[in-house]
């Protein structure tokens, strides 16, 4: 399957569904939602560590609310939330692991 060669991280789909949008008056805009399975995950084999996909290896952007505005991932904001079975364990912040080695 095609896929964008300067990414990562790639996930292989199949549409399951296009559907036309329609505007407040219940009129069809030409603007589709396209839903879809995803059938593969594509990523490069740096990137993984431990057997774990580490997002901040991969130096992602993100786009931020205004027209130029865009914020990356770094290991110094990472933080992690512990669930179980589902549900939160514990609300509060968890240091990441490099944190509490040095504590």
């Amino acid at each position: 399957a095609p896929r964008v060669g300067e990414s990562p991280v790639n996930f292989e789909c199949k549409v399951t569904q296009m559907e036309q949008l329609k505007n407040a008056q219940g009129e069809a805009i030409e603007t589709w939602m396209v839903l879809g399975e995803v059938i593969g995950v594509h990523i490069n084999k740096e990137l993984i560590e431990g057997g774990i996909y580490d997002a901040v290896l991969a130096e992602p952007i993100l786009r931020g609310g205004g027209p130029a505005d865009y914020f990356s991932i770094t290991r110094d904001n990472l933080f992690q939330i512990h669930r179980k079975h589902g549900h939160l364990e514990d609300p509060g912040i968890v240091p990441a692991p490099d944190e509490r080695e040095n504590r």
